[in-house]
């Protein structure tokens, strides 16, 4: 009505006696915002603890008695309060939340299958079932692939729909769903190198644990053995006509190893049983199917035993061993065993992966191993992968990640080389790329090889690449510059530029603008700092939109994780464009404890240098708000797991710093955690964070544990203006300024 109102005034603003007069009206003084709710409290049953000399009581004990049927009762109502908490919390952004859903809901990735496989005459892959839940595993020939391709633009790839008659199923997981109680979750799968078999693990929810099936894809049927409870590996021998597996306890401790000859009647043969509470198993083939390789290992050793897979009950050789626990794999090349290890070197620890051979015939009393390449600081080898014609090497020089590849087999009697002595091809790669993940490649005969590059101002690009001449195809990337276009296979070729070839109209556009990786790097920027911290440098990482960002008028939101030795991981994520488009910085901090940079700098985050991941932390935080990156006042936190521990332990020792935290299944609770495990943990666990038995680990654990460190009083970041966050964080206290959802 108030275009009406204004018409009214003009027309009569000039006449002597308005039509209508105005009553007198006294504004009404604007009413107080309603006060904000308040958190729901849970009954506190103190329960007393007491080690190392030290006591604590600890209230909220309780609810981690899983057992405790009148607990849980309470745990239930107490969740629901906090539902009901957060919607109250979180009512006055039910707009905003709906605008961000819609937003991301159409970057959604909606592939129809995963980018085929080549393994010998196949194609493997596994792709959506329309209307159904979960996916089907199938494979089709190779040979007959290209009658069914699709030129039709703009969604280039598999006719799925004529192509249907050369598709075979080999696993609908809808019925293993049917199954398993109505879930379908996989956790091995692996074709016999016949590919006439498929073995594989499905969750056993009732019973908390995998459960092995073999089955037979020339008829599609379930073989009767072998069938195995609680296993952890599996690993093909004899052509695939055995099946070796390895099954866990009931603590679910990787310990024997047995052989199940498919389609025989007889019991399957226990080959090897560890009794020792600390020893773990480990199975995996060679690529090139003649090996078994079977790792022990635990806190203090570790040992590679070798199985001739064309006679799988012949014994095992053991061929390495070292006195603690690394990481270690083997390889066969051509006569050679090839071992990738951080293991120290006569008697010196080492900061890095390295790569050995030897031959496969001595004895282990004659075994030599020697070094493939020559000790280069400047050029870090982080992974291998090996075909029968090229090895494939993923380096690093500083914080650039490269790929490249030698011809195979190596020169031997000329001890170790340097990488430039083996002509090393390096194969093209985008700017910004912080990981570069190898894929399943199966096919050891093909020149082939799978990678999916990665870089936080670029969808993951999952490329082929011919090692022998360089060439390479990106097989399945999402394109964000036309968010609702979906390219099955091949957004990009280093060979298609020149000619016609079956992409959609967004692919020839990039082309067209020399930017076949389909990167944003156009529209975000992506930047590397060096940020100071108890005498070492942190890499901190940010990304931005060039368009948005806005100097010290930036929200932030800063993720860490500084764990376990894993590479931080800062690939694209497509929900983040909703927030880098309303002007937020995006930030990566490479903290102590995590990976990338050495053993030394995971083992300086270790145990009771826990705390150096934290101060890492910090320092990155307030360089971010000092350097005006990120406005004062508006800076988050963001962890999971492990990372989860990291940014609630920064927030309890600088509660101002921070404004908000987005916390994934953190693990907030080290002590008791480590103390009283309700789920099995590992020897990797304990040292990660600390045996509770030592009393350094012990007094380190409680100085950092975020559950036991609140501070009192104290608010969460400052209130008085921007949104409040409440995160999901469990087993926090919930009424000291952290909230549950």
């Amino acid at each position: 009505m108030r275009h009406l109102l204004v018409t009214l005034r003009r027309r009569y603003c000039y006449h002597p006696k308005p039509l209508i007069q105005r009553a007198h009206y006294k504004p009404q003084n604007p009413q107080p915002p309603p006060a904000p709710p308040s958190p729901p409290k849970p009954p506190k049953k103190p329960a007393k603890f007491s080690l190392h000399g030290e006591s604590w009581e600890d209230p909220y004990s309780w609810m981690s008695q899983l057992n405790d049927k009148v607990a849980m009762r309470h745990m239930d109502v107490y969740m629901e309060q906090e539902e009901k908490y957060i919607e109250a919390v979180m009512s006055d952004t039910e707009r905003l939340q709906s605008k961000l859903q819609s937003e991301m809901a159409s970057r959604f990735s909606f592939d129809l299958s995963t980018p085929p496989l080549r393994w010998g005459p196949w194609l493997y892959y596994r792709r959506a079932e329309e209307g159904k839940q979960y996916p089907v595993l199938c494979r089709r020939l190779a040979s007959l692939n290209e009658e069914f391709i699709s030129h039709k633009s703009p969604s280039a790839g598999f006719d799925f729909t004529s192509g249907q008659r050369i598709e075979q199923k080999l696993l609908d997981y809808n019925q293993e769903a049917e199954r398993f109680g109505g879930y379908a979750y996989e956790e091995l799968s692996e074709v016999s190198p016949d590919h006439r078999y498929l073995a594989y693990t499905m969750y056993d929810k009732d019973n908390d644990y995998f459960k092995l099936s073999v089955r037979d894809l020339n008829f599609g049927t379930l073989c009767s053995k072998p069938q195995a409870d609680r296993v952890s590996n599996i690993a093909w021998a004899k052509n695939g006509q055995a099946l070796l597996y390895v099954v866990t306890n009931h603590d679910k401790r990787p310990y024997r190893l047995y052989c199940s000859m498919v389609g025989s009647d007889e019991d399957d043969i226990l080959l090897l049983e560890d009794p020792q509470e600390n020893v773990y198993v480990n199975i995996r083939h060679t690529k090139d199917f003649q090996f078994v390789t079977v790792n022990t290992f635990s806190t203090t050793s570790s040992k590679i035993f070798l199985i001739n897979a064309a006679d799988p009950l012949s014994g095992m050789t053991l061929v390495w061993e070292c006195e603690t626990r690394v990481h270690c794999i083997v390889e066969h090349h051509q006569g050679f065993l090839y071992l990738f290890t951080d293991a120290a070197k006569e008697g010196q620890p080492v900061d890095n992966h390295y790569l050995l051979r030897s031959p496969v015939d001595p004895s282990p009393s004659l075994r030599k191993w020697e070094n493939v390449f020559a000790d280069d600081d400047e050029l870090i080898v982080e992974d291998v992968d090996f075909s029968n014609s090229h090895l494939a090497l993923i380096v690093r020089e500083n914080r650039v990640f490269k790929l490249c590849s030698v011809s195979l087999p190596l020169p031997s009697g000329k001890g170790s080389f340097h990488l430039k002595e083996l002509y090393p091809q390096f194969l093209p790669l985008p700017s910004n790329v912080t990981q570069i993940s190898p894929g399943p490649n199966y096919d050891y005969l093909s020149s082939t090889m799978r990678f999916t590059i990665s870089s936080p101002v670029m969808p993951d690009a999952v490329v082929d690449y011919d090692l022998s001449n360089g060439k390479w195809n990106i097989v399945q990337q999402q394109n964000l510059l036309h968010e609702r276009t979906r390219v099955l296979y091949g957004s990009a070729s280093s060979g298609s530029r020149g000619e016609k070839s079956p992409l959609s109209r967004v692919d020839e556009v990039n082309i067209a603008n020399d930017n076949p990786w389909n990167d944003l790097v156009e529209y975000y920027g992506c930047d590397q700092y060096s940020v100071p911290s108890d005498g070492v440098v942190v890499p901190l990482t940010i990304v931005y939109s060039r368009h948005r960002r806005k100097e010290d008028q930036s929200p932030g939101l800063l993720h860490g994780h500084g764990a376990y030795g894993e590479i931080l991981d800062k690939r694209w994520r497509n929900e983040l464009k909703s927030l880098l488009d309303r002007g937020w910085v995006i930030a990566y901090a490479d903290v102590r404890g995590g990976g990338g940079f050495g053993k030394k700098w995971h083992h300086d985050g270790q145990r009771s240098n826990k705390i150096n991941s934290i101060r890492d932390y910090i320092c990155c935080a307030k360089f971010l708000v000092d350097n005006k990156i990120v406005q004062e006042n508006k800076l988050s936190g963001w962890g999971y797991s492990a990372g989860g521990l990291l940014v609630a332990a920064a927030i309890n020792s600088c509660p101002d710093l921070f404004r908000a935290a987005v916390l994934k299944v953190p693990f907030l609770d080290p002590t008791n955690t480590l103390l009283y495990p309700i789920l099995p943990l590992t020897p990797v666990d304990y040292e990660e964070f600390g045996y509770p038995g030592d009393v350094e680990d012990f007094q380190a654990m409680r100085a950092y544990s975020p559950y036991d460190n609140i501070q009192k009083g104290l608010e969460f970041g400052k209130q008085q203006n921007g949104l409040h966050w409440c995160v999901k964080t469990l087993f926090m206290i919930p009424n000291a300024q952290y909230c549950s959802t």
